[in-house]
């Protein structure tokens, strides 16, 4: 019996245990260094993550290990190398010579974020990801990372290292020790002053001496400033650019990798990065700069009243009542979504809850990877200038399973700000829509809305179903459907607000024939209620009801954002249980 009793409890602890556990027990530390000042040598195992990016045994880029399997990077490193290119080198200490610490790995996939600008070097950050997991040593560890609410003040002292050139155009001299200079940041505005206003955005952050002489510098590109806090080092930036090199009141330019925490969350979804809170002391001196063009310093006073509840369906510059095919404006159908894979336009869909985004299974036939994927709200012209659009990372892709069309949902890395450009729609979970309802529908495709390709809209309505089944279609008069225009929504008005009555299908042989028969046939919202539910929880409320709802949603317990998920239920339920089977032998 005691041999068991040990059994049971060694169990217990061990379900007790993270399912898997983030990088905050591990990133950060660096027990070989001992640097209080920098534009030196840096000894072995001083910055355990730094990695080198090297293509044909040449290094072009540095990097940093953020957990075993991947690395954090620039963007701009990879406008002229693919993953197929790319060696990465951990544990280096010289890039000539013997380095008995070294490991390396290829790179298995290359993430630039959708919203990096080459022009303007806006959102500067790539992820890697290696072709095998690395162990940690002294020598190869991973760093943390500043979290969401990190502030850097003024004149805080960071660390930048790398192989760079030691000025424009000169070379690390032999054997090419990786280098280390300390260099204090510099706030936005002063940085923005320097560079000129509207140069340095929130995406960025600033470092170096107004007298110049330390910088980094041609190939450190991509590699870490870090900046530490009760013994542990956070990376607060990734070398991006500058002008020239340790140049006077021109610091470096860096990515802030604190802008960043949802995107790299929502693609690294085991073994998380260590994100950490990076809190500066004092006052920021930034506040005080001025220049010629640069926006005063404005307060924010906190609302006090209670936030409104999302409400579904309203679309304040849609006035659509009889209309035929034309080109959408701004905010015409605010809940309209393109999703895109490797930044082209693929399916249409809608957002139908504060997170997640409805379109059309079939789109996902030849890739369901959440990471492949991005969407892009408040969305006119798939060619051309959108101010009003918001870019999401995917972190979840969920297909409905029924024996005839399918739907997804789409579980978005962030919630984004609703704008008059970007509301949610609401569901058609039951309601009747007569025959002679006018109804809508919308997306982009290929060869439509000119050179621009802006959204089209196309009007119908409600028609009879003949010998298909009324309680499980929505039948409307024939208009075209092509690929780019799947996932997007079947909407009818009523009672002052939008309800979504199907998702679009292309065009398929059985299609083609419903079309030549003037009738579409859609298979219905309310088809997929449970589906729904199970992977929505409670739908959104139009404007014009309470904010309950009496349908098949109602009754489904539903997981608040940001809650645990369904898993995690269960493995407290077996912890309980465990618990409760190892008590009975003690008794």
């Amino acid at each position: 019996m005691a041999f068991y009793k040990v059994i049971c409890l060694a169990a217990v602890l061990m379900l007790l245990t993270q399912e898997s556990e983030s990088q905050l027990n591990v990133c950060g530390q660096a027990s070989l260094n001992t640097r209080i000042v920098g534009g030196q040598d840096a000894t072995p195992g001083s910055w355990p993550w730094q990695v080198s990016l090297q293509t044909s045994g040449r290094h072009f880029c540095g990097g940093s290990l953020i957990n075993n399997q991947w690395v954090l990077c620039a963007a701009h490193c990879f406008q002229s190398y693919t993953a197929s290119d790319v060696t990465v080198y951990l544990g280096l200490q010289s890039l000539q010579g013997s380095n008995t610490n070294k490991v390396s790995r290829s790179v298995s996939q290359v993430i630039i974020h959708p919203n990096y600008n080459s022009d303007t070097d806006d959102n500067d950050i790539s992820l890697l990801k290696l072709s095998s997991s690395v162990t940690f040593t002294n020598y190869i560890r991973p760093v943390c990372l500043a979290a969401s609410n990190s502030t850097f003040y003024s004149g805080s002292n960071t660390w930048v290292t790398g192989w760079g050139t030691i000025a424009s155009g000169v070379s690390l001299p032999f054997p090419q020790n990786l280098m280390e200079v300390e260099v204090p940041i510099v706030g936005n505005r002063k940085c923005n002053c320097n560079y000129g206003v509207g140069k340095i955005t929130d995406n960025m952050v600033c470092a170096g001496l107004s007298a110049g002489g330390k910088d980094s510098c041609q190939g450190d590109s991509g590699g870490p400033m870090v900046i530490k806090q009760n013994g542990l080092w956070i990376q607060a930036g990734i070398v991006s650019f500058g002008r020239g090199c340790a140049l006077p009141n021109f610091p470096g330019v860096y990515a802030r990798v604190s802008r960043y925490e949802t995107w790299i969350n929502g693609l690294i979804t085991s073994n998380q990065p260590g994100f950490i809170t990076f809190t500066s002391s004092g006052t920021d001196s930034d506040l005080s700069v001025s220049c010629t063009g640069l926006p005063p310093v404005t307060t924010t006073i906190p609302p006090t009243t209670t936030p409104r509840p999302v409400v579904c369906g309203q679309a304040q510059k849609n006035s659509r009542i009889l209309n035929g095919t034309s080109v959408v404006t701004a905010g015409l159908w605010p809940w309209m979504a393109s999703l895109q894979k490797n930044g082209s336009h693929v399916c249409g869909g809608t957002l139908v809850a504060v997170d997640s985004v409805l379109s059309n299974a079939n789109c996902f036939s030849n890739s369901s990877v959440a990471s492949e994927w991005t969407v892009v709200l408040g969305r006119l012209k798939q060619n051309g200038s959108n101010p009003f659009e918001v870019t999401l990372n995917v972190t979840n892709i969920t297909l409905s399973q029924s024996n005839g069309t399918n739907i997804a949902i789409l579980h978005l890395s962030a919630r984004p700000t609703l704008t008059d450009y970007i509301q949610p729609i609401c569901l058609d979970n039951g309601r009747t829509f007569s025959e002679g309802s006018v109804c809508w529908s919308a997306g982009w495709s290929p060869g439509r809305g000119g050179a621009e390709q802006a959204l089209q809209e196309f009007q119908t309505s409600v028609v009879n179903c003949g010998n298909a089944s009324s309680s499980e279609n929505i039948c409307t008069g024939s208009f075209t459907l092509e690929q780019g225009d799947s996932g997007g929504p079947l909407m009818c008005k009523q009672d002052g607000s939008w309800f979504q009555a199907a998702v679009l299908t292309a065009q398929s042989n059985s299609t083609r024939t419903r079309q030549e028969t003037g009738v579409m046939i859609f298979t219905r919202m309310s088809t997929f209620n449970t589906f729904l539910s199970q992977t929505l929880g409670t739908f959104l409320s139009p404007a014009s009801t309470t904010n309950t709802t009496t349908n098949a949603a109602s009754t489904t317990v539903s997981q608040p954002n940001g809650g645990p998920p369904a898993h995690s239920l269960i493995f407290v339920f077996v912890h309980l249980l465990s618990l409760a089977l190892c008590l009975q032998l003690f008794l």
